[in-house]
């Protein structure tokens, strides 16, 4: 067994202590998942019911979960899940892209995310991003290493970026890397560059000067994945 698995199943024995027969399902999904074991495992949770007393349960166990490497879990009653899945088409479509069943039903046999959805959620994020940068390159001063912090630090949200654009497109893979790279071609942006990227995303320790020589290159993509969703058309 996965050591990820074992900690997830300690989750789902905490979650039964907690909500009985309340607890519908629990999927894993997220970095940890595809390989990246340095990031937390990411859990979401879905139930009948959740209140106040729940809430004091599960706060009652967050020092165990951090011990065990698990993220606070994501946790929804069934009702609130299926009414919001308009409200975070990015959030659940990458759950949904890979993730594995821990407990119950998979929560998302036969619910569709829906694509004008996805496109709105798609071209806010990529041009909340794209301001971002730009903020972020002025208040640089155009000093090196914070240029390469803010590329670094953002690495991991342009490549979630892309996945998004891919699944826009129509994608189904499972990998995170080839799911990334798909979204890239799909945007016109070079292999070369991505592969930077995913680079930052998974060796942060990669040189800060590399880091700080992607950024023209990198603006230029982010621009270039902004223009593409907003002329996107199903």
């Amino acid at each position: 067994m996965h050591a990820w698995r074992q900690a997830a199943t300690a989750l789902v024995a905490d979650l039964t202590h907690v909500f009985g027969d309340r607890l519908r399902s629990v999927v894993a999904y997220g970095a940890h998942i595809e390989g990246n074991e340095q990031a937390p495992i990411t859990c979401l949770a879905l139930v009948d019911s959740l209140g106040l007393d729940d809430l004091d349960a599960c706060a009652r166990l967050a020092s165990r979960w951090e011990r065990l490497h698990l993220a606070t879990p994501l946790i929804l009653s069934s009702e609130e899940f299926t009414r919001s899945l308009d409200a975070f088409p990015l959030e659940y479509g990458e759950i949904i892209r890979a993730h594995e069943r821990v407990f119950g039903g998979d929560p998302f046999d036969d619910v569709p995310v829906s694509r004008e959805d996805l496109r709105r959620a798609c071209e806010t994020q990529i041009k909340s991003h794209l301001v971002h940068l730009r903020e972020g390159y002025i208040e640089s001063g155009g000093r090196p290493l914070a240029i390469a912090d803010l590329v670094a630090a953002s690495a991991p949200a342009f490549a979630a970026l892309l996945r998004n654009v891919a699944r826009l497109n129509g994608s189904t893979s499972p990998n995170r890397a080839d799911v990334t790279r798909e979204g890239a071609r799909a945007a016109g942006i070079s292999d070369g560059l991505v592969g930077d990227i995913i680079g930052l995303e998974y060796k942060p320790a990669i040189p800060m000067t590399d880091a700080a020589r992607l950024f023209p290159a990198y603006l230029a993509a982010v621009e270039q994945l902004a223009r593409v969703v907003d002329t996107w058309r199903s």
